[in-house]
């Protein structure tokens, strides 16, 4: 199934309204660090497929969701848990790290 991409139109029904949790990786086309990451997100939304849901907010076209959460540098990950935001990491991690995020959720 691949990511879900996170909009301002679409956050109430594909994060806050999630029945599994939700990791969020909020990144930019130029970030280098980001397009580092982007194969670790594609990787883990197929080996999550429904038990997590993988999306990526692009900070350019979604600036109200990045200023609602606080990002100041990318690539930042938050997790959503039953519409709560339960954990937030910024930079560019390891793929093994950003399960960390989550794991202890499933």
């Amino acid at each position: 199934m691949g990511y879900v991409t996170i909009t301002g139109s679409n956050f109430e029904n594909e994060v806050k309204n999630s029945p599994v949790p939700v990791l969020i990786d909020f990144w930019a086309s130029w970030c280098g660090p980001c397009r580092m990451i982007a194969p670790f997100i594609d990787q883990l939304a197929d080996e999550y497929d429904g038990r997590v849901k993988i999306g990526k907010v692009n900070v350019d076209e979604e600036q109200d969701l990045a200023t609602l959460h606080g990002i100041v540098s990318i690539p930042t990950m938050v997790v959503y848990q039953n519409g709560n935001l339960i954990n937030q990491k910024n930079g560019a991690l390891p793929k093994n790290e950003i399960e960390k995020l989550f794991n202890d959720l499933l």
